[in-house]
């Protein structure tokens, strides 16, 4: 006996089913012979006597007023069983549900896509305020110690020996980068040289012109300098692409997380 409310629903959902199948079948079954009917009015034998023309003028004017008619005709509904209309609203309030249920999905992985980005901007933010705040610091500190001294030591001595110090690292900076210039031209040379004994006879020439390993590792140094919170720069068609995957593969350079076409330098400080 509890079973009968469930078996009255079901009974209730296939005879909706079924009348809406049968008005279904009779709308097409007009639409056929209006079809029909229009085929014989559109294919009947033209002839050029003025009583034919007069009978052709006719139907048009009245398949136009039909036309007409069905243009000011409101739609109607397909069933006025509710159960029918019941069923249908709830298909096409899954439909929506799915579409909302698939919107949600997107923006809720967008939403944490952005959240990762404004956190990692956040802690970038950070680290360099702490570095302003250093700096401040000691722009502070060399300011006290300036202030204490006095006047002819301070045009003397600590002008010299500042001087010097920053001569010094300027020296060392240039002793690095002509080591790392050289360390990098004689080890990782263009590869037109490397095959330039292979290919002496071969007149073609490379469509664009390759630039050094040397060029590229600047190229990423000067935009973070420059540039430190978009240090990305776009990978052309001069870079060559063992050298890509060699910066990429020890961790030297890092690939753009949305566009392959751009990276940058690994921020080792």
């Amino acid at each position: 006996a509890g079973n009968l409310p469930g078996v009255s629903g079901d009974l209730v959902c296939l005879d909706a089913k079924e009348e809406l199948l049968n008005e279904c079948e009779n709308i097409w079954k007009q639409m056929e012979e209006y079809q029909s009917k229009l085929t014989l009015v559109g294919t009947g034998p033209l002839r050029k006597s003025d009583t034919e023309i007069s009978m052709l003028m006719m139907q048009m004017k009245a398949l136009a007023a039909e036309y007409n008619q069905w243009q000011k005709k409101s739609p109607e509904l397909i069933s006025t069983n509710p159960d029918v209309l019941l069923a249908l609203g709830k298909e096409e309030l899954q439909k929506v549900k799915n579409n909302l249920e698939t919107l949600l999905s997107t923006v809720q992985s967008r939403h944490k896509e952005v959240e990762e980005n404004l956190k990692r901007e956040c802690q970038w933010y950070e680290e360099q305020e702490q570095i302003l705040n250093t700096f401040n610091q000691l722009e502070e500190e060399t300011k006290a110690q300036l202030e204490q001294r006095p006047k002819k030591s301070l045009n003397t001595g600590a002008f010299n020996e500042l001087r010097n110090k920053i001569l010094k690292i300027q020296e060392f900076k240039e002793e690095l980068l002509t080591a790392l210039g050289e360390f990098v031209d004689e080890h990782f040379p263009l590869p037109e040289k490397e095959r330039s004994t292979k290919k002496k006879n071969s007149s073609v020439e490379p469509a664009v012109e390759l630039i050094t390993l040397h060029e590229i590792l600047e190229l990423l140094i000067n935009k973070l300098l420059s540039t430190p919170h978009d240090p990305y720069i776009t990978v052309g068609d001069s870079f060559w692409p063992p050298y890509i995957e060699l910066l990429l593969r020890y961790g030297i350079a890092l690939r753009h997380p949305e566009d392959p076409n751009r990276m940058r330098l690994e921020a080792f400080h």
